[in-house]
């Protein structure tokens, strides 16, 4: 099974996509005169602007549901991956993922927001919703939807358990049984309460999990602040020269980076945009800077002091892809939260096992959450002629729950492969829809601008667009003016 995945993912996972990654976040942010620069300040700002409604959840919900989902395993044990297959150049491709990537997550977010939907009383949309409606391609969306049910429900919370289960093990010696039944069982009790639920939790969970990481990963750094010259310039000499000992497997690197990349930023890979349909907000541009903040915290952040942890403290093998190695310091150790086990440790020699145990438990969980709300965002979608969606939604949670344990138990090399095959499925379908509504998605931006420089909160008027079956808004026009 894990050689056919494997194939599967060379595949689907070819340059192409690569490129198409990098070459749609090139074509947002110049189209756009780069606002993850220009509009750093709104990005901030909008974060705390909106509230919550009966309908929707506020813009910091929205955002701590989308960083809940980016921030993950991807943050640790994907980082520890892009270095030990792709070597140190892999960390800079990790940036400049995230830096385009932004760009690209503005344009999916902001038209995600135009073409939502209310059904039963909550706030629903994202590619599957403005693919049928902003293109006319029910085909399409059905195929999109289709994915994201398969992806999030069945092939990507098995990565989430997995790393849970392991990382537990290895620092308390729990068994994966018992992790799988216990994160099953926690999990449940929220996506059981719904959109809302989800949305409270991640709001108190995702700001002190990430603060808490952060912190003990800057005492490292500054620990080690001498250093930091010399591993930057081992991350830019591997990320383009092929004469470094790294440069070596540059190719690794670009492919690598970008891969771990989107897996942990999720920039283009079309699931942020659903945790955006659920804000109430008065413009799609504000939670479009919003979620575009969110891939920033998520790769510059948060991967960055993985990284730094890493490379600062040499807790890391390169393989040099024939079964040897570039560099062995950690002779035995395959790439994963091990790494950052390790690179703790150098701190906290008996408790840096347990402190990024811990740490991943609740990085991973979250995402879970995400990854069940996303589940049912395409679930909705493609089941909205059904009368009982509570039976539905009901099915969809338990099978997640199951697929959650069995991840637990499962092997890392299978788990993470299936989880591949779903990120690069839903890439190339997300990425090929908002190039082709590339017009609506920089229409959004350009109005708002044009409403802040009047001194206006902006509202937005799909009419005024000539954006067609953004219905919605109407309604929501009608709210702001009363």
């Amino acid at each position: 099974m894990e050689a056919i995945l494997n194939a599967l993912n060379d595949i689907i996972w070819s340059q192409w996509l690569v490129w198409l990654c990098l070459g749609a976040g090139v074509y947002f942010s110049v189209l756009m005169k780069f606002p993850q620069v220009r509009l750093f300040k709104d990005m901030v700002g909008q974060l705390f602007s909106g509230e919550s409604s009966d309908s929707g959840v506020s813009s910091f919900q929205s955002f701590a549901m989308a960083l809940g989902g980016r921030v993950g395993t991807g943050n640790i044990a994907g980082v520890a991956s892009a270095i030990g297959f792709g070597g140190p150049g892999a960390v800079f491709w990790m940036w400049a993922i995230a830096f385009l990537g932004a760009g690209s997550a503005y344009v999916e977010a902001a038209l995600a927001q135009v073409w939502k939907e209310e059904m039963n009383g909550e706030y629903r949309g994202g590619p599957s919703y403005f693919i049928e409606k902003g293109l006319g391609q029910k085909w399409y969306a059905m195929i999109f939807a289709v994915a994201a049910v398969i992806s999030m429900g069945f092939f990507l919370p098995g990565i989430q358990a997995n790393s849970i289960a392991n990382s537990m093990d290895n620092a308390f010696g729990v068994s994966p049984v018992i992790t799988g039944l216990i994160v099953s069982a926690l999990l449940g009790l929220i996506i059981f309460g719904g959109v809302k639920r989800i949305g409270k939790a991640a709001e108190l969970i995702v700001p002190f999990m990430a603060i808490a990481y952060i912190i003990v990963a800057l005492i490292i750094i500054v620990m080690n602040i001498a250093q930091i010259p010399s591993i930057l310039a081992l991350i830019f000499s591997s990320a383009f020269s092929t004469k470094a000992a790294f440069g070596a497997i540059i190719g690794q690197a670009i492919m690598w980076g970008v891969r771990r990349g989107i897996y942990s930023n999720e920039a283009g890979q079309g699931t942020g945009p659903m945790a955006a349909a659920a804000a109430e907000v008065s413009h799609p541009a504000k939670q479009g800077l919003v979620q575009a903040f969110s891939v920033y915290v998520d790769t510059l952040f948060v991967c960055s002091a993985t990284a730094f942890m890493i490379l600062i403290t040499g807790s890391y093998n390169v393989a040099d892809g024939a079964g040897g190695f570039l560099a062995e310091n950690l002779p035995g150790v395959n790439p994963g939260p091990a790494f950052t086990q390790a690179a703790v440790g150098t701190l906290m020699p008996r408790f840096g096992g347990a402190f990024v145990a811990i740490a991943l438990f609740f990085f991973a969980f979250t995402t879970l959450m995400a990854y069940y709300y996303y589940a049912e965002v395409n679930v909705a979608y493609v089941t909205r002629n059904f009368k009982n969606h509570k039976l539905i939604f009901n099915i969809t949670r338990v099978t997640l729950l199951v697929m959650t344990f069995i991840g637990a138990i499962n092997s890392a090399g299978t788990v993470w492969a299936l989880g591949d095959v779903g990120v690069g499925v839903m890439a190339w379908l997300n990425i090929i829809a908002i190039i082709l509504l590339t017009k609506p998605g920089i229409a959004t931006l350009k109005d708002y601008e044009e409403q802040k420089a009047k001194g206006i909160d902006p509202v937005f008027d799909p009419k005024k667009l000539g954006i067609k079956n953004a219905d919605l808004w109407n309604k929501i026009n009608g709210k702001v003016k009363a």
